[in-house]
């Protein structure tokens, strides 16, 4: 997986990241059913292909790449994968 979304994306779903990503793999968007439902937004580890557009216009530093997420939100890279293994 290239980047991780942490814990500072929960409750704020800003979808900054999702208008930058140019291969549509972060989830939910705001037209999806589980926009509403989920508590924050996730990276597809298949579909993303490591340009990091999505870092610099997330309002709340929450995306990282896998080897600089820090070790208190390392729950985070399952959390992501998890999402898209429904």
């Amino acid at each position: 997986m290239a980047y991780i979304i942490a814990e500072p994306c929960i409750g704020t779903k800003d979808t900054a990241c999702v208008d930058a990503c140019p291969v549509d793999c972060i989830h939910p968007r705001k037209d999806e059913p589980e926009f509403e439902t989920e508590e924050m937004l996730y990276i597809d580890p298949e579909e993303c292909i490591d340009c990091g557009a999505c870092v610099p216009v997330c309002p709340v530093s929450a995306i990282f790449e896998a080897d600089e997420l820090p070790d208190k939100w390392a729950e985070f890279a399952e959390r992501n994968a998890a999402y898209y293994q429904k």
